[in-house]
């Protein structure tokens, strides 16, 4: 896409939200004028992702924040299980 046709693409949008919002204060909030006003809001978003898209740009990895949680290799306390039935194999309990 080059500039001509995204800055075109963008004043329709525009005129179309435009429209939308003069429907919405005729009609009310109806169901049809939701669904449109969402159909506008959907191009906005598309048309965005198509300006990212048409930029090149090095892609990298996004950074996220990492905690190290450390598992130990020792035995667990056996009293942790104490009292517990496992439901997939019927517990431990002895039914008398």
């Amino acid at each position: 896409m080059n500039s001509t046709e995204i800055v075109e693409l963008r004043r329709v949008i525009g005129q179309m939200r435009h429209a939308v919002s003069n429907l919405r204060a005729r009609y009310g909030d109806v169901a049809a004028v939701q669904r449109l006003a969402n159909d506008v809001e959907r191009m906005d978003i598309d048309a965005t992702e198509l300006v990212d898209l048409s930029t090149p740009r090095q892609r990298e990895a996004p950074q996220v924040e990492r905690e190290v949680v450390v598992v130990p290799d020792t035995p667990y306390d056996e009293s942790l299980w104490k009292d517990a039935d496992d439901e997939g194999l019927g517990g431990y309990r002895n039914r008398t």
